[in-house]
């Protein structure tokens, strides 16, 4: 009695019923996947073997922990769909061998990505262009780099919207509820505006001058999230769960 009220009010999805209560071998593949994804991010492809290189390595904790922030969402996002719905039949398994192949796929553009921001905001707080000058990305080069980022991202969120959608078509099995049902929906929507928002951040990156500024039209994502949970309001008594 207890312990179903805690895992009802004090996790982080409280308005849905977790189905899958015992982790498959899918998510432990998944696990082994992103710890993967997560190393080639962090690690250094040389380590270092004097103290400067050390410190230069330890530097790096700062575009690391961006990349490793966004890699963390999209596990999570992983991680809320198996509990959700425990769907494992062959159109998930197939769904999710492609979104582990794309996040291994992103995980060094990422790396680089934040390298290069690093880089160029040491180099204009500092007037150290060093560090950009070693990695090779100079203003084109970054933009490019951002723009594969962007569709590779973009991938994922329709992976993870064709998950969605799958469980939505599973309703009746699943059982889902009121509350279920408008989270699920939600859900749906906001991956399909998020792949929008990465297209045209890759197009922007790649094909106009403003080259790895667009990277700045992924914050906008937030707003997706705002319009959508007025688009699709949770059942008047829930609202004082």
């Amino acid at each position: 009695m207890i312990r179903d009220q805690i895992k009802t009010h004090y996790d982080h999805d409280p308005h849905f019923r977790w189905r899958g209560e015992n982790v498959t071998r899918i998510e432990n593949l998944s696990d082994i996947v992103f710890a993967l994804a997560f190393g080639m991010l962090v690690s250094a492809s040389v380590p270092p073997t004097n103290y400067t290189q050390l410190l230069d390595h330890l530097l790096q904790i700062i575009p690391v922990i961006a990349g490793f922030s966004i890699l963390v969402l999209i596990w999570n996002s992983h991680f809320v769909f198996f509990r959700r719905y425990a769907i494992a039949d062959q159109w998930i398994i197939f769904l999710n061998a492609c979104l582990l192949l794309v996040v291994l796929f992103i995980a060094y553009p990422l790396r680089f990505i934040f390298d290069g921001l690093f880089s160029f905001i040491l180099g204009a707080v500092a007037g150290d262009w060093s560090r950009m000058n070693e990695n090779g990305m100079g203003f084109h080069q970054s933009g490019v780099v951002v723009g594969i980022f962007a569709f590779g991202y973009s991938l994922v969120f329709f992976i993870v919207a064709l998950m969605y959608g799958h469980a939505l078509k599973k309703k009746s099995e699943l059982e889902l509820d009121e509350i279920e049902l408008v989270l699920t929906r939600r859900s749906v929507w906001l991956y399909w505006g998020s792949i929008v928002i990465t297209l045209v951040t890759g197009c922007l990156a790649l094909f106009t001058p403003i080259g790895p500024f667009a990277a700045c039209l992924l914050g906008t994502m937030s707003f997706v999230g705002m319009f959508l949970r007025s688009k699709f309001p949770m059942p008047k008594d829930t609202l004082g769960s």
